[in-house]
């Protein structure tokens, strides 16, 4: 009857004759994250975040929000949905800026506010969106 060695895994098994591979590999795939994530400085950012709600006062989601450079005419818009909680929130560059946020959603007259932001921080802004009539 044979016996099976048992406890031995590809990554940590040793043939005869090598060394092994799995934990060099790993050592290696570390260092390469860390080299790499330490010679990238993050960019500032600000943040253009909010809550779009319902004329009764709850929260309203799955609003469609979009938030547009108002000083630029070719800006990038983004674009969001908000939330069960009827939060939204937007990374724009850091630096003085006025954005044009505006949300619709079906059965709802659409909203739009702006929203200035001035270098790193968070702006809020908050979105009322009223009922059509029928």
């Amino acid at each position: 009857m044979k016996r099976r060695k048992t406890g031995s895994s590809l990554l940590g098994s040793k043939p005869v004759g090598s060394k092994p591979v799995g934990s060099k590999l790993a050592v290696l795939l570390v260092c390469g994250l860390l080299s790499s994530a330490a010679g990238k400085k993050p960019e500032p950012y600000a943040v253009v975040a909010g809550t779009v709600f319902r004329e009764d006062g709850f929260s309203l989601p799955g609003a469609s929000v979009t938030l547009l450079p108002k000083d630029v005419p070719k800006g990038k818009k983004l674009e969001a949905v908000s939330d069960a909680r009827g939060e939204f929130a937007f990374r724009v560059p850091a630096g003085a800026a006025t954005y044009l946020v505006k949300a619709a959603r079906k059965g709802f007259k659409p909203a739009e506010k702006e929203a200035s932001v001035s270098g790193e921080g968070r702006v809020d802004v908050t979105l009322l969106l009223s009922a059509e009539s029928k």
